[in-house]
């Protein structure tokens, strides 16, 4: 399980790193760390054993979301990147067509 100081919430940025296994070209299995970063549109099962988090990136002009299970063994680090001030606990607007920005906070 991973830990951080801050409790994850909707409006944060995040950086996810997640271990990788992958063939190479003789055949061999190799491991790397691949990071998603993007805002946490909602967050379910809080404290629970399957609790998950919904991160949502802008990826070319297309909107890409990833669930990840806050559990899950691959998952090495989260970093908190940001933190914008919002009212909501989900954030499914930010889908649709919303020109506002939202005010955020660098955490360092």
């Amino acid at each position: 399980m991973v830990e951080t100081k801050l409790e994850l919430k909707p409006g944060m940025t995040v950086r996810v790193h997640q271990k990788i296994k992958e063939l190479n070209s003789k055949g061999e299995e190799k491991e790397r760390i691949q990071y998603f970063e993007g805002m946490i549109i909602a967050r379910k099962h809080n404290k629970e054993v399957g609790a998950t988090i919904t991160i949502r990136k802008i990826s070319d002009g297309v909107g890409v979301e990833k669930i990840f299970p806050l559990n899950l063994p691959t998952i090495t680090k989260i970093e908190v990147k940001k933190v914008a001030e919002v009212r909501r606990a989900k954030l499914y607007y930010l889908r649709g067509n919303y020109k506002k920005k939202l005010k955020e906070k660098v955490v360092k």
